[in-house]
């Protein structure tokens, strides 16, 4: 575990193994020992760093809103302490949106781009106004809106079935501090369009989707790839595929990050 300063803000991180190197970016209520497993594992091929964005796990908040631009400046601020010139860029969910806006401002630095359980796609108004109505729900009841969260990022077939790593979600989830939430939700919520980036080809592109996904529409997010090179994988079940989908995820990335 290591740490950096940024704006005299506290940001946390992990470095192992040695090789490419390979950024894993957690998502919204997430944070870096969601990829402990799967450090363990690349970590025999390549270098893998793991980040605490704004406002998660042990990093500290800044301001009251986390744009999307400004964690990916963090994001470049540990590679450069870190003396790493490109990098593969692997996101889940709000960790795509920040992996994107890397992207965008640094494009010279990525060598691949993987969004896990994420979209290019801005929030639509109904999204938006759902943002605003869980910063509402939030201020109000901090452990049933956290609790209620982590549960519904899976299929519904699998909540049941996944009871004790649900639990795990949870409880790491419970760790993300009232402000960091808030701050997501308000980066989240004002995030620009970068469909673009992936019409482009600056860089290989991988989409991993899940068809249950009860955040993202699958149909819609296929429509992203369309006139693109994006490679796509579809799994069958919810947002949480380094959960739901384990092993088929990991020979995935594994072969992906070669």
């Amino acid at each position: 575990m290591k740490n950096i300063l940024y704006k005299n803000t506290n940001i946390s991180f992990t470095d192992s193994g040695e090789g490419t190197a390979v950024v894993l970016l957690h998502g919204f209520l997430e944070n870096k020992k969601m990829w402990t497993e799967y450090v363990d594992l690349f970590s025999k091929k390549n270098r893998v760093i793991t980040i605490d964005l704004l406002g998660h796990g042990e990093s500290d908040s800044l301001g009251y809103v986390h744009e999307m631009e400004e964690n990916a400046n963090v994001v470049n601020h540990v590679l450069e302490h870190l003396k790493i010139e490109k990098a593969i860029i692997l996101g889940h969910s709000m960790g795509g949106y920040v992996g994107l806006a890397f992207a965008e401002l640094y494009p010279e630095k990525i060598l691949k781009l993987v969004l896990q359980n994420s979209t290019s796609k801005e929030d639509s108004q109904e999204k938006k106004l759902n943002r605003t109505r869980a910063i509402k729900a939030v201020k109000q009841n901090y452990i049933s809106f956290v609790s209620l969260a982590a549960a519904n990022l899976f299929s519904e077939n699998n909540r049941t079935r996944l009871t004790e790593e649900i639990e795990k979600v949870k409880t790491e989830a419970l760790k993300t501090p009232l402000q960091g939430i808030i701050a997501s939700l308000e980066g989240m919520k004002i995030r620009k369009d970068r469909e673009w980036l992936l019409k482009e080809n600056r860089f290989p592109v991988l989409l991993i989707l899940g068809k249950k996904d009860p955040v993202l529409n699958y149909e819609e997010s296929l429509s992203q790839t369309q006139n693109t090179s994006v490679k796509l994988v579809s799994f069958e079940d919810g947002h949480m595929s380094q959960i739901e989908n384990k092993d088929e995820l990991k020979s995935i990335l594994v072969n992906y990050f070669e």
